[in-house]
């Protein structure tokens, strides 16, 4: 084959020289810019006749056949090639079908004379078998990204020049994604399901326990009486439940009201059989929510321990920068007392008083009061957490028992669980303060009942309090009727089992 490449600076140029080469019948096969200008390669119309012969009459050969001329390639050489398959009986030579079928126009002209090389080798070598052509392994070699962005699944494709269809390509990672999901959505409503069978069980449980429970008390007036009396006076039902619950059926009235009382006696804890605060001494910090009288508290004790150590072994410390006139409210107090209140704004200038006033034989600290779920409880705890620092919970005994709940909970901490009971003067019933000691199991120090410093402190008498609580106060629209027990009773909580009431 006479093949040639000419340059010249403008492609008309390069098309004359070809044209001078090889006459009219001249056949551009390529055209592309170079630095110099444009180079053009062509060759000769007869080259490409007696290829097409020779591909017909001599299989054992292998020539090289050129493709069909580009869009440059003029319209007489078309016809020209076409009246010559015409002449020779041939039909259609294999190059057009080779052209038709792997699209020509993509393919460089070099790259299809190498292929028809092989082919035509391999012939030679196994017979009529055709070999895998250079297009179909470049098929076959896609990546599969490419066939993941195929928008719909593809179909087997048909090739003539292969007896075995390509493969199916994998199912797209769109559908897969979507079975997941249909399948996570299945798991997940199937877990719902669960759980809400796991809780409609628990709640009919619940129920005949409740009802079963409610049986045995109408069966047993005593014990249905004490009941209805403990929730008048503000314990809450899951105590008076668990407390009922464990009481001998053998008792007359009289006894089952003075088991009651022993009962919660006992699993009231207090310091009666230790000394009181103001002899033990120590460092004390008063905590809790605003308003349920922690200076005035303060005050009380620093009084009570200068009546009987002297003004010189108290000393006062403040914590309370936030509300307005706090720190002169202290130190009012303690003028009255002989004693000096100190300020201290932050971990540092506590540390440098404690260190101060480490001779005496009483410090108390008053503190900020903030709400269970105000952000800055965490950092007026870290403030508090020193050696030798004891944390006093001050609760209003007026407060809701789910107030007290979670004041409790909140203000909570490892060790030592110690609290105060304010305001039991303005308290209407104190059942629900009594009922949340018990239930969170701390020991109460001391009970102020006014605002006289220093007289309206009492210490924690158990005997007392449950008896005072246990009084019938006067008839109230929140008090319950024997026909509303149904509506108060559920399973004892694992809060009061698992604590336990002592010899009940």
């Amino acid at each position: 084959m006479n093949i040639k490449r000419f340059t010249a600076p403008t492609s008309r140029e390069a098309l004359a020289k070809a044209r001078m080469a090889f006459g009219d019948g001249t056949l551009i096969l390529s055209n592309r810019p170079t630095a110099n200008g444009v180079e053009v390669v062509a060759t000769a119309e007869d080259t490409l006749s007696a290829l097409d012969g020779g591909g017909a009459g001599n299989t054992s050969s292998a020539p090289l056949l050129a493709p069909s001329a580009p869009r440059s390639s003029t319209q007489p050489a078309r016809s020209s090639l076409a009246s010559q398959a015409a002449a020779a009986g041939l039909g259609r030579n294999p190059v057009e079908e080779d052209t038709e079928q792997l699209a020509m126009s993509t393919l460089s002209f070099q790259d299809y004379v190498r292929e028809r090389m092989l082919r035509r080798r391999h012939e030679a070598l196994h017979g009529a078998a055709e070999a895998p052509t250079l297009s179909e392994r470049s098929r076959d070699q896609e990546p599969e990204r490419e066939r993941e962005r195929m928008p719909a699944p593809a179909v087997a494709r048909h090739n003539p020049l292969r007896t075995i269809p390509m493969d199916i390509p994998p199912e797209p990672p769109r559908r897969r994604q979507e079975a997941a999901s249909a399948h996570l959505i299945q798991s997940s409503n199937q877990q719902s399901l669960m759980n809400e069978l796991h809780s409609m069980k628990e709640l009919i449980e619940d129920r005949f326990n409740t009802l079963a429970w409610l049986g045995q008390a109408r069966q047993n007036p005593i014990q249905s009486n004490l009941m209805l009396k403990m929730i008048r006076a503000g314990y809450s039902p899951s105590l008076a439940r668990a407390v009922l619950e464990r009481m001998p059926e053998d008792l007359s009235a009289g006894e089952s009201v003075r088991w009651l009382m022993e009962v919660l006696e006992r699993n009231l804890k207090t310091d009666q059989t230790d000394p009181p605060l103001y002899e033990q001494g120590g460092i004390f910090a008063m905590v809790g929510s605003t308003g349920v009288g922690k200076t005035t508290t303060t005050a009380k004790l620093a009084a009570m321990c200068a009546r009987i150590h002297g003004p010189g072994s108290v000393g006062l410390i403040t914590l309370d920068t936030y509300r307005v006139g706090a720190h002169e409210q202290l130190r009012t107090y303690g003028r009255m007392l002989g004693i000096v209140a100190h300020l201290a704004h932050d971990r540092a200038a506590l540390q440098d008083l404690l260190g101060l006033l480490s001779g005496k034989k009483m410090v108390l600290i008053d503190t900020t009061g903030v709400a269970p779920r105000d952000p800055r409880k965490r950092d007026m705890l870290d403030v508090l957490d020193l050696p030798h620092v004891n944390r006093l919970l001050v609760l209003n005994a007026g407060c809701h028992g789910d107030t007290l709940d979670d004041v409790l909970t909140a203000f909570k901490t490892d060790g030592s669980q110690q609290a105060i009971l304010s305001k039991v003067d303005e308290a209407v019933k104190l059942g629900p303060a009594i009922d949340a000691l018990i239930r969170h199991q701390m020991v109460l120090r001391g009970v102020t009942n006014g605002q006289r410093v220093p007289e309206d402190w009492e210490r924690a008498n158990a005997h007392q309090l449950i008896s005072t609580s246990m009084r019938a106060p006067a008839k109230s629209a929140f008090d319950p009727k024997a026909t509303d027990l149904n509506f108060f009773f559920s399973h004892s909580p694992d809060t009061i089992t698992e604590g336990g009431l002592v010899d009940a």
